[in-house]
Formats: structure tokens, C-alpha cells, sequence
């Protein structure tokens, strides 16, 4: 098993003829997803990469049947009305990759996904990956470099950096784990998926033992991770990094979600609250191998 997507998941990308979208739905097709229609306006009859291009979702839902994640390479501006068109058409998952969407925009777009019971991952996740099986957006950047960074196995990871998303892959497998799936969750100060949210769906997942995770200073994603451990809903081990320790209060430290400010957001306490609720939080990226054998005792 896996969270959000295996092989047997149907996606479409919405904005398939764009650049980005076309070079993304490759790597996709290429690494084994299921890329079954890709969507542009006047578009239709099309194809990219030998994927059929439909004018709307709901052409393509048509054709194929009920899609199951659209993965929406659509200029900031445009991604909430792309999002309502996936919604519309029964698309139960969204993974919005595209940065610097306008915050009413996304207020709008989670208040409609929570009506609807869709799962939106973003705005700005480079994606979802279950390895050996299928990935949403480019997390693993290209084939081989996901086949060497992502291997199979039973830890959980999540980042909420992008360009560190391969990190805890990395000290996994060199360290004799693998990955049931990793998430970057995005970007944006507002998230459709927090960590306490994917902590919840490892928490189901059968094949997963334990979560890894990269967080940053600034937000609240670590403290809300906190806060569902400590209920008692999340008894798998959460181990993680915690990145930004010596960043200054008020300094941006890489996106909208990382900054600390009003004394909220700093590594310190998102440590003492982790650690308060049960989790494992560890100095260096290296600590999460030895940290894991001594929980999973292996």
C-alpha cells in the first residue's frame, strides 16, 4: 500500500501543453504513473508525449472514467479556477505544484475542497511520490534520479522544503530503509495538507512503520504535528529534522510558510513541542537512521 498514489491511480495534468506541463507529464508517464488525458482550452484533440489532450476535465473524465488526481501546471492566478473545474468533475485529489497563488484564492479553493472531501497537496508541492510506482508533479526531478534517490520500503516522509525533499530519502536508503511515499507538502502560506494531516493517512497506511520528516523554522506544520501525537490519533514514530536553527526572528529562511516572528516558529520550541507529545526530534538529517533502528529495533 501507499498514501495518495500507486500505480493504479488515474491522473490527468491539467495545463498538459504548457512547458512546464509537458515536461512534467514525461517524467511522469515515464516513471510509471498512470497519466491517463492531460486538459488546455482549445487544446482538445491533442496529444503530448502520446497523452490525449481534452479541453476540460470533464471531456476527459468522459472518456476515461473517473479520474482519481489532477496535478494543475497552471499560472498562479489561474489554479483556483483550474481546482474548482477538478473538483466539478469528481477529482477526489489535487496536487497543486505552482507557486505565488493569491491567498483569497486559496482560502477559497481549501473551502470548496473541504465541502467536497477532495485532498488538495499545495499550492507549491513539487509533488508526491510512491517509489517503484508513481509520481505526481517532479519530486525525484527525472527518472534515474528518482530511482537512485527514492527506494522502496516502510518509512513515511514528508518535507516542507522542496529543494530538500530528497534528503531523507537519501540518509534512508543509506542507511538500509526505504520509502512507502514522500510528499513535499508546498509552499504557500496557507497548505491544503499539513503534517499533522499526512501523519494521520501513514497512520492507516499499512505498509508504512514510521515517518521521517525535513521541517523548517516559521509556520506550524511541526507544532500541529505535535498536537495530533499527543491525542494519541498518531502511534507510529515520528522522527525529524528540524532546519533555520540559527536564523534570526523576523528573517524569511526560504519561502512564505518559513519565518519566524513573535517568538512563534522557532526550532526551539517546535523541539519542545515535539518532544513533548512523543516524536523524536534529531540534531542532524544523519541522526534519523540511528534513531529509527533504535525505535524499530533493528
Amino acid at each position: 500500500m501507499a498514501i495518495l498514489i500507486d500505480k493504479n491511480t488515474k491522473v490527468i495534468v491539467q495545463g498538459i501543453t504548457g512547458r512546464e506541463g509537458s515536461l512534467r507529464s514525461k517524467y511522469m508517464k515515464e516513471y510509471g504513473t498512470k497519466v491517463v488525458a492531460g486538459t488546455s482550452p482549445g487544446r482538445g484533440g491533442q496529444e503530448v508525449h502520446g497523452i490525449p489532450v481534452y479541453n476540460t476535465v470533464k471531456e476527459a473524465v468522459r472518456a476515461h472514467g473517473a479520474i482519481d488526481m489532477s496535478v494543475t501546471f497552471i499560472p498562479g492566478p489561474g489554479v483556483k479556477m483550474a481546482t474548482f473545474e477538478a473538483i466539478d468533475a469528481g477529482v477526489k485529489t489535487i496536487v497543486g505544484p505552482v507557486e505565488r497563488v493569491p491567498l483569497h484564492d486559496i482560502m477559497a479553493m481549501m473551502a470548496v475542497a473541504k465541502e467536497a472531501g477532495v485532498t488538495i497537496v499545495g499550492p507549491g508541492s513539487i509533488g508526491v511520490i510512491t517509489p517503484g510506482q508513481a509520481v505526481a508533479g517532479w519530486l525525484g526531478g527525472n527518472v534515474g534520479w528518482a530511482n537512485e534517490l527514492f527506494k522502496p520500503g516502510h518509512i513515511g516522509v514528508l518535507s516542507r522544503s522542496g529543494g530538500e525533499s530528497g534528503t531523507v530519502p537519501w540518509v534512508l536508503q543509506n542507511g538500509g530503509f526505504g520509502v512507502s511515499t514522500a510528499i513535499h507538502t508546498g509552499t504557500e502560506p496557507i497548505l491544503g495538507m499539513s503534517f499533522a494531516d499526512f501523519l494521520l493517512r501513514f497512520e492507516e497506511d499499512e505498509q508504512t512503520v514510521a515517518v521521517a520528516a525535513f521541517g523548517e523554522i516559521g509556520g506550524s506544520q511541526e507544532e500541529e504535528a505535535a498536537e495530533v501525537i499527543k491525542s494519541g490519533k498518531v502511534t507510529k514514530p515520528f522522527v525529524i529534522y528540524i532546519a533555520g536553527a540559527a536564523a534570526p526572528e523576523g528573517q524569511r529562511f526560504s519561502h512564505a510558510s518559513a519565518i519566524v516572528e513573535r517568538g512563534r516558529g522557532s526550532v526551539k520550541g517546535k523541539v519542545k513541542a515535539l518532544k513533548e507529545a512523543g516524536a523524536y526530534p534529531v540534531d542532524t538529517p544523519k541522526d534519523i537512521v540511528p534513531t529509527l533502528k533504535r525505535l524499530l529495533n533493528r
